[in-house]
């Protein structure tokens, strides 16, 4: 069987990062992150954010969801029920507020389209947003640092790792990719229509991330499910083979997931979900810890390649 996966040849070229790049990350720095006062000397007004407390009632009674503690809130950003903000405006901390709207009747929850409701708020805090000015109050607040110029040689450091693990990244993806395009394989239908319906899955999942689904999807792409499933069949073949060549090689090689390894790829995930190690036991089942030891094979597979090749 003809395979190579030593010795391959590719590109590895490094972006550098500029002054301009670091310029618009802390632009964006800034505005992500505004400098907050607490308003203790006068009443809300629009623009303020406030922190506040409100439970809704429908004919008399409370209904679902709409009630909430500690909510924050930017007076006059419409987030709310039209009306319900402008209600708030020019009221103290701690008082007790009645607000009277009518929800629209176009509204999603429809036992509450077109009804008059009542939400008992209580206001905690005032708070007023401005822009940081970029200097040193700045890099001490976002950044950690004593001075601004810290700040941004830090910046610039951390951002140029981050490009060259990006770079080393796809290096490595396009290595394994060459690699599995000299393997003599040929993926099955059932193999491909396996990959498409775990890709088409991931895109269901991605979506209802944003509140669509796959209908809207497609309406808004004007496209089918049908034609989406064709578009992505060389996706899929690519992914076979690239599979194919990873369990070719661990066979090979005698690759195996060590103890160590697993327990880091374990803390890896516990840390992505926010979790503790003790804490992620309870959904590790034989599924889980499969999945976990296809991901260490294919990380060991991939710096395998990359060891073995040739770069310029």
């Amino acid at each position: 069987m003809s395979f190579t996966y030593r010795g391959l040849k590719a590109k590895n070229e490094r972006y550098l990062v500029t002054d301009k790049d670091v310029d618009q990350q802390i632009e964006r720095l800034q505005q992500q992150n505004p400098r907050i006062a607490i308003i203790t000397d006068r009443p809300t007004a629009l623009g303020d954010e406030v922190v506040l407390d409100y439970a809704g009632y429908c004919d008399g009674v409370q209904f679902p969801g709409g009630t909430a503690e500690n909510q924050t809130l930017v007076l006059g950003s419409g987030s709310f029920i039209p009306g319900f903000e402008e209600q708030l405006v020019d009221k103290v901390c701690e008082e007790k507020v009645i607000v009277k709207v009518t929800f629209p009747q176009q509204y999603h929850a429809e036992e509450l389209a077109g009804k008059d409701a009542e939400f008992h708020c209580t206001i905690h805090q005032i708070r007023d947003k401005t822009a940081y000015e970029l200097d040193d109050t700045f890099a001490k607040d976002i950044g950690g640092c004593d001075t601004f110029e810290e700040f941004r040689v830090k910046l610039t450091e951390s951002m140029q790792a981050y490009t060259d693990e990006r770079g080393e990244m796809d290096l490595q993806d396009r290595l394994l990719r060459m690699a599995a395009e000299t393997l003599e394989f040929e993926p099955t239908e059932a193999q491909i229509n396996a990959e498409l319906d775990e890709q088409m899955n991931n895109m269901e999942a991605q979506l209802a991330q944003q509140g669509l689904n796959l209908e809207m999807y497609c309406q808004f792409m004007q496209t089918t499910k049908e034609a989406l499933r064709e578009e992505n069949r060389g996706n899929a073949v690519a992914s076979v083979k690239v599979q194919a060549a990873i369990e070719q090689i661990v066979a090979i090689e005698g690759l195996v997931p060590s103890e160590a390894e697993m327990g880091e790829a374990m803390a890896i995930i516990a840390r992505q979900n926010r979790m503790t190690v003790e804490q992620l036991k309870p959904y590790v089942d034989a599924e889980f810890t499969a999945a976990v030891e296809r991901s260490v094979l294919t990380s060991k597979v991939m710096k395998l390649i990359r060891d073995a090749a040739v770069i310029e």
